[in-house]
């Protein structure tokens, strides 16, 4: 979290802390194995997803620009976990959310945002997972000929 700029330096988090956090990357994660169009649908990983997300309530605050803006409620270690529901909320809205996937590989599983145009990447990097895959069906491909 630290490296990520999710947690301050030298701010220690407890176990039941860090528990939750693991609960709302869980829950993040459930969430965007689903293919986009599957995530309307899939009430198990949206329900996951929400009760991750209870634990990090947000609330609009007004900017000085005129703005609205959601921030997070916690005032704790976990705090700045917030932004990453508010992130989702966001680009829930503006459609970037769908654009959010994992790797299709399974000893990968990052999570990434799919540029292309047509937004249909399974990988993170068609370069290292999507090159191991695609040998591994050739491999299999022609051990089956053979």
């Amino acid at each position: 979290m630290a490296q990520r700029g999710l947690l301050a330096a030298g701010v220690k988090i407890t176990s039941t802390q860090f528990d939750t956090a693991l609960q709302l990357r869980a829950g993040v994660r459930a969430y965007l194995q689903c293919e986009p169009l599957e995530r309307r649908r899939n009430q198990d990983a949206a329900r996951l997803l929400n009760t991750a997300m209870r634990l990090f309530p947000l609330v609009v605050e007004a900017g000085d620009d005129g703005s609205m803006a959601l921030r997070g409620s916690r005032r704790d270690a976990l705090a700045r976990l917030s932004h990453v529901v508010a992130e989702l909320h966001d680009g829930s809205l503006t459609g970037t959310l769908d654009r959010l996937k994992t790797c299709a590989a399974e000893e990968c599983r990052r999570v990434f945002f799919d540029r292309s145009k047509p937004a249909t990447r399974r990988w993170c990097m068609s370069t290292l997972c999507g090159n191991r895959a695609k040998t591994r069906t050739y491999r299999e491909r022609h051990r089956e000929a053979g």
